[in-house]
């Protein structure tokens, strides 16, 4: 495996990438100086992936919403019936893995026994091991976190914005299914979407800190060892402009009432420089009119319409993109009206933009000391084809007229939803 370079002189890293004989494609970031690595081994593969054809067939393949998440949950399972994780404790790694809308990843932190580690993290992720009696009995934990999700209401505000915004797109889809989707898994169904998703043209193992390609190739040499496929044909459904909602509420066991206001991306299709154009646009206009020493955060705290909890982000991929704002609030109603009021009429300056930039470069920077932080980064982006040595390139060659025109067309007030959840014993207008 030869591995190409790609070095930033402002940044001063060198990347490493590699396309192994499996189709496997390898990146190495070393940081010598820093006493903890990391390593992550993730497939394209998520919660809006249900609908695919398998390379070398003809028919698409429809299935139960949550397998993603199933799969990573079994995948730590040994034949022994011993897990992973038990083979981690010995080592004194920290481990996990976590399933989104658009990948899975399995990674682990430490700061001695690296290749030990990644031993480890190559061997089990390479390795499925599902049986009737497994799989039914993961049915029944997967089953009860679903469960617990229900009465979480972070979770129901984030999907009541989400199912608001989007009529068909998978997105809307609960990362872990229901009980009812989950039921229909099997151990056949679980190794066909295993050797569809998790076959290594399908992923990339990225490894950060004190590590040697030359090593790290002698253990992807050892276990990975399947054979390249063609790309999977992923079906997604048509997605209006359009929002699909404009107001949900819902009400659960709380003390303070909770919203998001999601304002739905229209312009998707694309991934790549462009797309990470697009992310920082969005960021440092959020930045500007939504930090807590932007004139809105003030008007709204002041007035005690907002707490500290008040959050902002913007999620973008390339076949949707969203910006969610929100937090706790005793009058969520007129924190939607003056939001979206003030967002529709802002103009941004010069002046502003200048200073964001200078805050937006200072965090990135900021990023490349955290092995962990940077490298859930580095792996998001990699999926997406983007390419973060470019971001300082990027972000200076952003234009007043650019930022204007997305804070224009990005946050209109028919792009927008609202989701409450309310206390039970909430009784009329908040």
């Amino acid at each position: 495996m030869n591995f190409e370079k790609k070095e930033s002189k402002i940044l001063d890293e060198i990347l490493y990438k590699g396309v192994h004989k499996s189709g496997l494609t390898v990146y190495v970031l070393p940081k010598k100086e820093h006493s903890k690595s990391y390593a992550a081994f993730a497939t394209h593969y998520g919660s809006t992936d249900y609908k695919f054809i398998v390379p070398g067939e003809d028919n698409v393949t429809e299935i139960p919403d949550g397998v993603a998440h199933f799969l990573e949950h079994k995948l730590f399972e040994q034949p022994d019936g011993t897990n992973a994780f038990d083979a981690y404790g010995k080592t004194g790694a920290n481990a996990n893995a976590f399933t989104s809308f658009n990948s899975t990843v399995y990674l682990f932190s430490c700061t001695d026994k690296f290749y030990e580690n990644l031993e480890i993290l190559l061997d089990f992720v390479s390795n499925p091991y599902f049986t009737k009696e497994n799989v039914e009995k993961e049915q029944g934990i997967i089953g009860q976190e679903i469960k617990m999700y229900d009465d979480d209401p972070d979770w129901n505000v984030f999907f009541n914005t989400i199912e608001c915004m989007y009529h068909n797109h998978p997105i809307k889809k609960d990362i872990a299914g229901t009980v009812e989707s989950i039921a229909k898994i099997d151990k056949d169904l679980l190794y066909k979407c295993y050797n569809t998703f998790y076959n290594p043209t399908n992923m990339i193992l990225f490894v950060c800190g004190n590590v040697d390609c030359d090593k790290v190739e002698e253990l992807v040499d050892r276990y990975v060892t399947a054979s390249p496929i063609d790309e999977i044909k992923r079906i997604i459904p048509n997605e209006p402009k359009e929002i699909f909602q404009r107001v949900k509420e819902q009400k659960l066991s709380i003390s303070i009432p909770m919203f998001y206001i999601g304002y739905k991306d229209t312009d998707v299709g694309y991934d790549g420089e462009k797309l990470l154009r697009k992310d920082i646009v969005t960021t440092l206009i959020t930045q500007i009119l939504l930090s807590n020493g932007s004139d809105l955060y003030n008007k709204l705290y002041n007035e005690s319409i907002i707490n500290d909890s008040f959050n902002y982000d913007y999620d973008a991929e390339k076949d949707y993109g969203f910006t969610l704002i929100g937090g706790e609030s005793l009058k969520p109603k007129e924190a939607y009206e003056i939001i979206t009021d003030t967002l529709a009429n802002a103009e941004i300056c010069q002046e502003d933009l200048d200073r964001a930039k200078k805050v937006g470069i200072a965090d990135f920077l900021r990023m490349w000391n955290s092995v962990n932080g940077l490298s859930n980064k580095m792996v998001s982006a990699l999926f997406k084809g983007e390419d973060l040595f470019e971001y300082q390139r990027i972000i200076s060659e952003i234009t007043l007229d650019e930022v204007n025109l997305r804070l224009k067309e990005h946050f209109k007030k028919e792009n927008c939803v609202l989701s409450i959840i309310n206390p039970f014993e909430s009784k009329g207008e908040i």
